[in-house]
C-alpha cells in the first residue's frame, strides 16, 4: 500500500512552469475520480524521499498518522461505505474534497497502527507471491506429472 518509485518522470523545470502538484514523503495519494465508484478513494502511501507529481483527479492526505495505515484503511468496506455517500456519478464517478473530508478514520495509537501495517504488509507479500509464484508452481507440477505419467505408461515390449 506504499510506493517509492515512479513509472515515468518529468523535468523539474516542467513541474515549476506548470505549477504541478506534488506529494511528499509520507503523504497518502487518494484517487478522486474514476470510471466506477470502486475506483474511488483508493490510497497509496508515497514513501520516497523524492516528491512525486500527482494527477489532477487525486488528493493528497497529509497527517501524523502512519501513511500505510491510512492507505490500507482506504481499501476497507468502512471507508467505502462512508465514501459512497459523497460520490457524484455520471460518465465518471468523483468525490470532492468536502466529501472526502467527512470520512472518519479510526485512530489507534501509532504503535497499534504500525502493528496493523506490519500484519497487513505480511498478508500483502503472501498474496503477491502467491499470484506470482502459484502459476509457476502449477506449471512445474504439470511438467512433473507429465514426466511421471510418461514413465509409468512407457512399457517396454
Amino acid at each position: 500500500m506504499g510506493a517509492n518509485k515512479s513509472k515515468s518522470f518529468i523535468s523539474q523545470a516542467l513541474v515549476n512552469k506548470k505549477n504541478l502538484r506534488q506529494a511528499l514523503t509520507n503523504d497518502v495519494i487518494i484517487v478522486g475520480a474514476g470510471e466506477t465508484i470502486e475506483d474511488l478513494g483508493v490510497g497509496t502511501a508515497w514513501l520516497s524521499q523524492t516528491p512525486v507529481v500527482i494527477h489532477d483527479a487525486c488528493f493528497i492526505f497529509r497527517s501524523s498518522l502512519n501513511p500505510k495505515y491510512v492507505a490500507y484503511f482506504t481499501r476497507t468496506n468502512n471507508f467505502h461505505d462512508q465514501l459512497r455517500r459523497h460520490v457524484s456519478s455520471g460518465k465518471i464517478s468523483a468525490v470532492n474534497a468536502k466529501g472526502l473530508s467527512k470520512i472518519e478514520i479510526p485512530i489507534p495509537p501509532l504503535s497499534e497502527q504500525q502493528r496493523i501495517v506490519s500484519i497487513l504488509d505480511k498478508f500483502d507479500t503472501l498474496t503477491t507471491s502467491i499470484s506470482e509464484g502459484l502459476p509457476k508452481e502449477i506449471e512445474l507440477r504439470r511438467k512433473q506429472y507429465e514426466y511421471y505419467r510418461e514413465q509409468l505408461l512407457s512399457f517396454r515390449h
